[in-house]
């Protein structure tokens, strides 16, 4: 039996050169190829007669050659073109730089043909063909063709062959490593046998099969191990808090009265806190649904227990406004609070981080200044991170390494469906605010086409600076980097200023700035010093400017629903009226469905399920980022049915082997253990203590 560890390179028919390439696709063992699986499949099988072709489609056809003929256009390039015909019309085939064609077919062959069809006319045309000679046993047509995903230098061609060459080796085994048990319940096929098909299928069905397998495997691995790590927090003795009578005292003291949503968050806080195992909880709400109340009541509890208590925001700002709302609420009852972040000058640091040692402080609040080493708790007791997917796994355990076992709680104001945030924070119990306080007027928010951008400018934006209020200008998202984001909001503020406001302060912030320069604009912004601020994605999770009512975004397609959503939320947060105005320039009808959801609701829930239907979650949110081994065919929204049957089999097994230490179990662990390896390394719970 071949070893799947074995380095690529010294794979028969691999060596050096085709390895070199292969590790550029994260391919380095035997084992990595094999599981290296296609994004997607062409179905070749399907024969179309000339006549049927429809344009920009692209298809199979068998026809008979009529000519042969190779010209160059220019210098440098040949254009090698052949006509065909079947019993129902003729059509051309071009290859370009390929004159090698012509010496391979002649007039009167029959051949099979797959590519793009272009209809002009009565002309038709099929470019990036694939072209070979009608036999019983074609090689690439009149398959199901497994496409990868691929990086320069590497063709789908490449692949195939490289792959098929170590399938046709007589001593290649895949082991199995799922338990006989779930195989016949599930009516799973062997994982030899999903490997083979999925690269190679012999048929639609045996290529069903094996993803069915695949799918199972993929949700199922990854269940377990989030259940694993999700069991092994909770089994840890934390702190036993109690339910605080003061605590009444400063909900009292609040300027409003809790939404039925905060109150049900918090009493789940409560309840973690009173057990004595650790706190592992997800606060989720829309934005604007006052998850920050809810945190400073539990930080409130938690040191009228007499222990202490950190909030770890992503931006100084952001620390800041956290600072001043729990300082007004809290100071009254003798809470000390005081701020930890980076542009505090050193001797400012000294006194804070001494204050914090000897107890002298019972909240800190801060930036990620909070998980350096020289910070000490006296007796830290709960552990807050707002903007929960701005941190890493990792800052999140390093802050909460810094007590003995203190309570964590997470915040996101990114509205994930139930369903998938308890795959996505499978470690993290999960509350939901799902209610906007009263009073908060909803934002009216209309889309318009590109050519009505000068209207919006003109008036609706002067409209509100003449009435002393502000705006927002969100530039395009451009994916490819940072760098070009901060050129491309550059160019904008220039245009700007030369043709709608250079009678107006126009402010600019982006992803390049240092965090101290970002930080001194939107507090100009805030002190109402800009009229205008013009900004790339990083106000995303901003600060609050009551006197911000409108914002403008450009390019409104290239962005998530859940990120229109979330950007918008920034305007809305005073007293005012308030606007979001969506500039578009498509014109596809996926555009303008997504434009209406924007303009119909503003409930982040129902939008951010729109948003995964029409842009499924690999877009949505990317598994990476979140420190989870990769679903590489398994996908959340399309496979619902196969997720839930592989969370109740993995809670079935949790329950009954929760170490997996039964024999059947043991080769399923290793392999949870090898694709959470990344994540293992991460996380640092206490799971594997346990093991």
């Amino acid at each position: 039996m071949i070893d799947l560890e074995k380095d690529i390179q010294y794979v028969k028919g691999i060596g050096p050169k085709k390895s070199y390439k292969l590790n550029k696709l994260g391919i380095f063992t035997l084992k990595d190829l094999l599981f290296y699986f296609p994004r997607q499949f062409e179905d070749r099988n399907n024969l179309k007669k000339i006549a049927q072709l429809q344009n920009d489609e692209k298809a199979t056809i068998k026809a008979v050659i009529v000519s042969v003929n190779t010209t160059s256009p220019k210098k440098g390039m040949t254009l090698t073109k052949i006509d065909i015909k079947d019993e129902t019309g003729y059509a051309k085939l071009a290859f370009f730089n390929q004159p090698h064609i012509k010496n391979l077919y002649k007039s009167g062959d029959t051949i099979l043909v797959f590519g793009k069809v272009k209809k002009e006319f009565k002309t038709i045309e099929l470019s990036s063909c694939e072209i070979e000679h009608l036999t019983n046993e074609p090689k690439n047509i009149c398959k199901v063709m497994p496409i990868y995903p691929l990086t320069y230098g590497v063709t789908n061609k490449e692949i195939i062959s490289i792959i098929k060459s170590v399938l046709n080796n007589e001593e290649l085994r895949i082991k199995e490593y799922l338990p006989q048990r779930i195989i016949e319940k599930y009516k799973l096929c062997s994982i030899d046998y999903a490997i083979r098909n999925i690269h190679n299928p012999t048929s639609k069905e045996s290529l069903k099969i094996a993803l069915y397998r695949i799918v199972f495997e993929e949700f199922l691995i990854l269940q377990l191990g989030l259940f694993m790590f999700k069991n092994g927090t909770t089994e840890v003795d934390g702190i036993k808090f109690n339910r605080d009578e003061k605590l009444d005292n400063i909900l009292n003291a609040l300027p409003f009265k809790l939404t039925n949503a905060q109150n049900r968050a918090l009493n789940e806080i409560i309840d973690d806190m009173k057990s004595n195992k650790v706190m592992n909880r997800l606060v989720q709400g829309d934005v604007g649904s006052g998850k920050t109340v809810v945190a400073l009541l539990s930080l409130a509890n938690c040191v009228l227990n007499g222990y202490q208590g950190a909030l770890m925001a992503p931006t100084e700002i952001l620390a800041e406004q956290h600072y001043m709302s729990l300082s007004e609420i809290l100071k009254p009852f003798g809470i000390e609070i005081e701020l930890l972040v980076g542009s505090l000058t050193k001797k400012q640091k000294e006194k804070v981080l001494e204050r914090v040692k000897n107890k002298d402080i019972d909240i800190l609040i801060g930036t990620h200044a909070l998980i350096e080493d020289k910070v000490e708790f006296n007796n830290l007791g709960i552990v807050i991170t707002d903007e929960q997917h701005r941190f890493g796994v990792r800052q999140r355990s390093k802050l909460s390494e810094k007590g003995v076992n203190p309570d964590i709680l997470v915040m996101t104001a990114t509205p994930i469906p139930r369903t998938l945030a308890l795959i996505l924070y499978g470690d993290l119990d999960i509350s939901i605010i799902d209610e906007l306080p009263p009073g908060r007027q909803p934002i009216e928010t209309l889309a318009i086409d590109k050519g009505k951008r000068d209207k919006a400018y003109n008036s609706l934006v002067r409209r509100e600076v003449e009435k002393g209020r502000q705006v927002y200008i969100v530039c395009p998202l451009v994916e490819e980097s940072e760098a070009i984001e901060a050129k491309a909001a550059t160019e904008l503020v220039e245009e700007l200023k030369l043709e709608y406001f250079s009678d107006l302060r126009v402010g600019l912030l982006h992803g390049k700035m240092k965090s101290s320069e970002k930080d001194e604009i939107m507090k100009s912004f805030k002190n109402k010093e800009i009229d205008i601020l013009v900004s790339t994605t990083v106000i995303e999770v901003g600060v609050n400017v009551p006197n911000a009512t409108l914002m403008i975004i450009e390019n409104a397609e290239r962005f998530g629903l859940a990120q229109l959503h979330q950007l918008r939320g920034r305007v809305g947060r005073g007293s005012h009226k308030s606007y979001c105005i969506l500039i578009y320039a498509s014109k596809s009808e996926v555009c303008r469905q997504r434009m209406s959801i924007m303009e119909e609701t503003n409930d982040g829930f129902k939008i951010s399920e729109k948003d995964l239907e029409i842009r499924g979650p690999g877009e949505f949110f990317g598994t990476r980022q979140h420190g989870l081994p990769e679903l590489k065919v398994a996908n959340i929204f399309k496979h619902m049915k196969i997720l839930k049957l592989a969370q109740q089999e993995a809670r079935y097994i949790i329950g009954s082997d929760f170490k997996l230490q039964n024999n059947e179990n043991k080769m399923l662990k290793k392999e949870i253990m090898t694709k959470f390896e990344h994540s293992v390394k991460e996380i640092s719970l206490n799971w594997l203590k346990l093991c």
